[in-house]
């Protein structure tokens, strides 16, 4: 396997691994209206992620970094073209992370309402713009003969790239309801559940809609068996929420998320950003990429690093493991 093709897979396990670990992060905030019945409910989902959420979020400065590093011709036009979507998405980041420190600093219910609804639309624009994203990277948009982008932010509104955006929209909140069951107990734990179950017919129509509309549109062997995984992992983790099997069916919603986002990448390859003006004008994997000197110390980095960083993640949720409950709660904190 050539450098470059390496590294087109390890920043799509980057991506992968963002998706999967913000992606419930995302849920949690977008469930707060939903299932916090009062503060002291609101308190609980977000003390699930309370511990995490940052260094979940740093999976996407890796893998922006990485990219930047090892396709610096894909990074340019990526994050010039969709550069008002991607303010959006960075602004909704900021809100929410000013949303978590800043919401028990005040005392009144209108202080934490306010930064309750941060998180919340700081939780779904994100969501949404991801797929926006992603579903127009895959099909191709307007580029010239430098590889510039010639469209505006309606361009990405089209019908393939909205419905990206209502699969990760839909599929995260439902991998983060997942989550609070696994996470909580109590009456929250079974609102959660209860919640899980409409939302995953829902979630299954669109993301079945999208994942079979990349499929007859990118015909590839690799992508055929990841949106097979991705589906029938997606029916069994409902099916595991109903018999109330919290942690296999949060496993089997991983399962979903990494088919899922693989059988995209596949879709993609091995072009990085395909054209809509002409096939000649787009990027692939070999005029896109860094030098193989570059590449090469960029592996070495990684196959050091990489390890490091998964041993602490991990030791980071062993240590957080435990449920939490209103009892976790101190009368009269915010």
């Amino acid at each position: 396997m050539a450098l470059n093709e390496l590294w087109f897979l390890i920043v799509g396990f980057l991506f992968i691994g963002y998706f999967v670990l913000d992606g419930f992060d995302f849920g949690v905030g977008m469930a707060l209206p939903f299932l916090g019945k009062d503060d002291t409910d609101r308190r609980v989902l977000i003390n699930t992620i309370g511990p995490v959420w940052d260094l979940n979020e740093t999976w996407v400065i890796v893998a922006g970094a990485s990219l930047f590093a090892s396709f610096p011709e894909w990074y340019a036009s990526l994050f010039s073209g969709f550069y008002l979507a991607l303010l959006l998405l960075l602004a909704a980041l900021i809100a929410r992370g000013v949303a978590f420190e800043y919401r028990g600093k005040g005392d009144t219910a209108k202080w934490r309402n306010t930064f309750d609804w941060m998180i919340v639309v700081g939780s779904a624009l994100p969501s949404l713009l991801w797929g926006v994203a992603f579903a127009n990277i895959v099909n191709g948009v307007p580029l010239n003969a430098h590889h510039v982008y010639t469209g505006n932010l309606f361009t990405l509104l089209n019908p393939y790239g909205l419905l990206g955006g209502l699969t990760t929209l839909s599929v995260f909140f439902l991998h983060g309801l997942f989550f609070i069951v696994l996470k909580t107990e109590g009456e929250i734990r079974d609102r959660a559940r209860t919640l899980a179950k409409k939302v995953g017919y829902v979630a299954t129509v669109i993301a079945a809609s999208f994942l079979l509309w990349t499929l007859f549109a990118h015909l590839s062997l690799i992508g055929a068996v990841l949106t097979v995984v991705a589906a029938l992992a997606l029916i069994a983790a409902q099916a595991a929420n109903f018999a109330k099997k919290d942690g296999v069916a949060f496993a089997l919603m991983v399962v979903t998320i990494i088919g899922a986002v693989g059988a995209l990448f596949a879709a993609l390859y091995p072009n990085v950003l395909p054209s809509t003006t002409n096939a000649a004008y787009g990027l692939t994997i070999q005029n896109a990429s860094s030098s193989q000197y570059t590449l090469t110390v960029m592996t070495w980095v990684v196959g050091i690093m990489m390890p490091l960083v998964l041993a602490y993640q991990t030791w980071t949720y062993w240590v957080f493991r435990k449920r939490v409950s209103r009892k976790n709660i101190p009368a009269g904190s915010h």
